[in-house]
């Protein structure tokens, strides 16, 4: 929750961690959080599996810590999904870490990324919006195309099928 321990909090609590600072975006995963500063800097903590949080590494983190891939970049909007997050950084481009099965980071493949990359699929276009799910993930384009991927089960991905 982002206080330095493992507490459950049956009452809102702020997270001090924030003091004098302007958190615009927030997002809750099932087992991560991250924050936006109002200078275009994210935040996670939480558990840190499969690199979820996005700092290169697995390890849990108790307090709200910078996301220093981003460096010199402005973030506008992030998701944090079941194992995996996404972000939109201001030039429009898409970015993805965390779990990578069964393809719900849009990379391609079903790798792992312990830190932020880039999205290719989405070059020469300017995403506007992520959702990051269980097992898939969506976009929206600034053209107003839906774009989804991961698992098809059920017909999550909304292509009429189940298909991944």
């Amino acid at each position: 929750l982002g206080h330095g321990d493992e507490q459950e909090q049956l009452l809102p609590k702020k997270v001090e961690a924030f003091a004098g600072q302007r958190v615009v975006a927030v997002s809750a995963g099932g087992d991560h959080s991250f924050a936006i500063t109002a200078d275009g800097a994210v935040w996670s903590w939480g558990d840190g599996a499969a690199g979820m949080l996005g700092h290169g590494d697995e390890q849990i983190q108790l307090l709200p810590k910078k996301v220093e891939a981003f460096a010199g970049r402005c973030v506008v909007a992030v998701s944090a999904g079941l194992l995996h997050s996404h972000a939109i950084t201001a030039d429009g481009s898409a970015w993805s870490w965390g779990d990578g099965y069964p393809g719900k980071l849009g990379h391609g493949d079903e790798q792992n990324q312990l830190l932020p990359k880039k999205v290719e699929a989405f070059a020469g276009q300017r995403v506007v919006a992520v959702s990051a799910g269980g097992d898939h993930s969506f976009a929206i384009t600034a053209d107003g195309a839906v774009w989804s991927w991961g698992v098809g089960t059920f017909g999550r991905l909304g292509h009429g099928d189940e298909q991944n």
